[in-house]
């Protein structure tokens, strides 16, 4: 019986385009199980919209509920056997794959000498692609076919190949050390953001430093030098120091402009790289260059040579996505941000679900901040309950405090006195909680910068003057101030310019307006 859970089929199905659809319906016709009831299957899967087993017995008559589950493991396999064929010729990735098995059947069938020529064919495709663990099985297999044909003119062969195992063996265990570096990293700061404390910079400084391999770097191949960069950068980010992180993204995307023809093997690593230099470049608010990697981050979109499989433009349409919205924040122009929103809502809806839980998290804050922007607070607040509604708040407890910050604004600026009071309230315990001794990541008390905050809300009320107004936001502006440039304070300014709103507000001008004339500036 099936393991698969009951919806996986219907999945599958929905994920497959047209022209594979059309492929898997001729290779079935090919069968006499062609007309039978794994087709049925199929096309009842392929028109409904929410999957629902009782649905699918009642509608389709000829199939049974105790053979149900043998048919879609069949129907499964098949399809997964149909997309490997029907994809082969694009995947590089499967072309290597297959001449590996083509290499194995060879051998096995005692055709060495045939064996050696196919294992030369691969073993040029594994070197030109970078392929590292497809070079070491061919180099294994090499090892095996020159013993059952090893003569006096072998032995310079099998030095080769013997110097090259271990080469590539070396090559591997140092990406490997590299990328699981980079995800360890990952996995704390997606559960919190930037590092918050002392403590917290220490404990991850450490890991780094203990976990990180040594190198030489001019002696690194492509390969690992793509895997250090990616270290290396998430690294800096997470400890703040983005003009180190700005140097090694600038180094990885530099690389890969070195070497052009690894764009198209390495086209995802490609895309993490222009974001992450898109990412730094943001934070230094560099617009020109932002503008020039952004050109060239939506350029890949019209590159005929890169393989377009859906992981790719997944990945390629949320980078291009979010860096359009950090493209406005830097204008200022987030009426016309918020534009962009409502053209890809149709295509943000259906990819939403394919994304991580961090990038959902992420999308949803970018979309409320630019509503925030446009004084839109009411579509701000849309985007911000998605956040503050979800139950899961393991995943950036940073962005979960932030919305809820950023919420309790909208609910000040919309007139919202008794939502506001219940939701300060909310807040205060929302941040002691994560603030607590007992969070791994905590400090043990509020930030400097949630103190200011929180007095800040709770002075706030319908019975102020226009000049009482004014004072509490030149007060808070002064406060705020000075922890824009404190180690462990200015992290929050990096999720909400407070410091424009609160210019907005005692200068009687939009953050647009403000935002635009500082950007201008900074290009004098």
């Amino acid at each position: 019986m099936s393991k698969e859970p009951s919806d996986a089929l219907f999945q599958l199905v929905h994920r497959m385009s047209k022209s594979e659809k059309r492929y898997f319906k001729l290779m079935a016709s090919r069968h006499e199980a062609g007309t039978g009831k794994f087709i049925r299957l199929f096309d009842r899967l392929d028109q409904m919209k929410v999957y629902d087993e009782k649905v699918l017995l009642r509608n389709e008559t000829a199939l049974f509920r105790r053979q149900i589950a043998n048919q879609k493991s069949f129907l499964y396999d098949y399809l997964l056997k149909c997309l490997r064929t029907c994809n082969s010729a694009a995947a590089r990735d499967i072309i290597l794959a297959d001449l590996i098995g083509y290499v194995r059947i060879l051998y096995d069938k005692c055709l060495y000498r045939d064996c050696i020529r196919m294992i030369d064919r691969g073993k040029k495709l594994a070197m030109k692609q970078e392929h590292s663990v497809q070079l070491l099985q061919l180099l294994d297999l090499e090892k095996l076919a020159i013993k059952q044909t090893v003569t006096v003119n072998h032995a310079k062969r099998v030095d080769e190949t013997v110097l090259r195992t271990q080469q590539v063996l070396e090559e591997i265990e140092t990406v490997n050390k590299f990328e699981n570096l980079s995800i360890r990293l990952n996995v704390f700061y997606v559960q919190t953001g930037f590092i918050r404390d002392k403590k917290d910079l220490l404990n991850v400084e450490r890991f780094f430093h203990h976990t990180l391999p040594s190198f030489d770097e001019k002696k690194l191949t492509f390969q690992e030098k793509i895997f250090l960069y990616n270290a290396l950068t998430g690294y800096y980010f997470f400890i703040q120091d983005f003009k180190s992180g700005y140097r090694y993204a600038k180094a990885w995307v530099s690389l890969f402009e070195e070497h052009p023809e690894m764009i198209r093997n390495h086209t995802q690593l490609y895309i993490r790289a222009l974001n992450s230099l898109l990412v730094v470049l943001n934070k230094f608010r560099s617009l020109e260059e932002f503008e020039l990697v952004h050109r060239r981050l939506v350029g890949l979109k019209r590159r005929v040579d890169r393989e377009m499989t859906e992981n790719i433009n997944l990945n390629l349409f949320k980078a291009i996505y979010i860096h359009e919205i950090n493209r406005h924040f830097i204008r200022g122009e987030f009426r016309s941000g918020t534009r962009i929103v409502g053209k890809l809502q149709g295509e943000l809806n259906e990819l939403l679900p394919l994304l991580d839980h961090n990038s959902v998290l992420l999308i949803d804050y970018k979309i409320a901040c630019l509503y925030f922007g446009a004084d839109q607070y009411k579509n701000a607040l849309h985007w911000l309950n998605r956040i503050i509604q979800e139950k899961d708040i393991s995943v950036r407890e940073d962005l979960h405090a932030f919305a809820r910050i950023l919420a309790l604004i909208c609910h000040n600026e919309l007139g919202n006195d008794l939502l506001e009071e219940s939701h300060i309230k909310s807040l205060y315990r929302f941040l002691l909680k994560k603030a607590s001794p007992d969070n791994s990541f905590g400090q043990g008390n509020l930030s400097a910068y949630n103190k200011l905050i929180l007095s800040f809300l709770r002075k706030l009320h319908r019975n102020l003057s226009e000049k009482q107004l004014n004072k509490l936001f030149l007060e808070l502006k002064e406060k705020m101030q000075p922890l824009t440039k404190q180690r462990f304070e200015k992290r929050a300014f990096y999720y909400f310019d407070i410091i424009t709103w609160l210019e907005s507000k005692i200068e009687k001008r939009s953050m647009e307006q403000i935002i635009k004339e500082k950007s201008e500036s900074l290009k004098k």
